[in-house]
């Protein structure tokens, strides 16, 4: 589908007019909206616009890293919006002109949708395509903002471990963020850049007046840079407590079998002799001889659970309850 919307002279806002009425004198600017175009659609970037071969190849093939091309009469640039869902980059190209901007993307674009909605109603809106440019890409970057928070809770949440997870459910919890912080990362640092770049090109000198709403843009960005960093370190850290803490825990059950093997071990050794079917056995026909070895196997359990006391481990164990 395509959307066309354009700024008279007399700054009335028409839309849904036809190619041809764009380049009309009484236009003074317009925006061609390629809002999940056909094949056939997507060949009018060519045949009417007369684009670059190599920025339409950009917009056609797989998707590409946020970047800024600069040609004769327009700028080229790609930047990224946020697949709410799989948080993963979905591509919206832009060409920017002295009086139009085309922009051209294979799914719906939320904020895209929402500044031409409001391009008829706010009259600051319509103050050219470079400051359209600008909302777009502000609503773009304020779509990066709401899974940012959704991890910082889920994060808070395993923190505090308020729903009772077992360990192997938190970890897992920890490293499904620690995914998507990853994928955060990928569309977020790119387009940092891609703004550095825009407010301090000496080739944008069109873009001067503009540049304050830049950098508020290329603000929110270093706040997400450094959210995600923050995250990641607390994920690093809520892995590797719970990771300790399940060794830990894991040391005291073996040290707890550890003991009980070590104590039984005399105690199996003297049945496993005296239970042998030998009739020349010493002390084997003694009257006294069942109560002496159970006496000596007591004797034995009871010394050898003394001396791990002595050396701690029990105390080992009461810390670990």
């Amino acid at each position: 589908m395509i959307r066309t919307c354009a700024i008279t002279k007399d700054f009335e806002v028409v839309y849904d007019v036809p190619l041809p009425f764009l380049k009309k004198p009484s236009v003074s600017w317009y925006w061609v909206d390629f809002h999940e175009p056909t094949d056939e659609e997507a060949k009018l970037l060519a045949d009417f616009f007369h684009f670059h071969p190599l920025a339409i190849e950009d917009c056609l093939e797989f998707i590409q890293r946020p970047k800024l091309d600069f040609y004769d009469q327009y700028l080229f640039m790609v930047v990224h919006s946020i697949n709410q869902e799989t948080l993963e980059a979905e591509e919206v190209d832009l060409f920017i002109g002295q009086n139009f901007l085309v922009s051209f993307h294979k799914q719906s674009v939320w904020g895209i949708n929402q500044v031409w909605e409001r391009l008829q109603t706010e009259e600051h809106f319509q103050a050219g395509p470079f400051h359209v440019m600008y909302h777009v890409l502000d609503k773009l970057v304020d779509d990066y903002f709401p899974p940012m928070y959704r991890m910082e809770d889920m994060l808070n949440d395993l923190d505090e471990n308020t729903n009772d997870h077992t360990i192997q459910e938190i970890l897992e919890k920890v490293f499904d963020i620690r995914g998507d912080l990853s994928k955060l990362r990928r569309t977020i640092v790119p387009m940092r850049d891609l703004l550095y770049r825009i407010i301090n090109s000496d080739r944008l000198q069109r873009m001067k007046e503009q540049h304050i709403y830049f950098h508020d843009i290329y603000d929110h960005l270093l706040k997400l840079v450094e959210m995600i960093e923050a995250n990641r370190d607390i994920t690093s850290d809520i892995r590797d407590s719970y990771l300790s803490l399940n060794s830990n825990r894991m040391n005291t059950i073996m040290m707890t079998l550890t003991v009980i093997t070590t104590i039984f071990m005399p105690l199996t050794f003297i049945a496993g002799v005296y239970g042998m079917n030998f009739d020349n056995m010493p002390e084997l026909h003694w009257k006294y001889g069942y109560f002496a070895v159970l006496g000596i196997m007591a004797l034995i359990a009871v010394a050898m659970f003394f001396l791990f006391k002595k050396k701690g481990w029990f105390r080992f164990h009461k810390g670990n309850r």
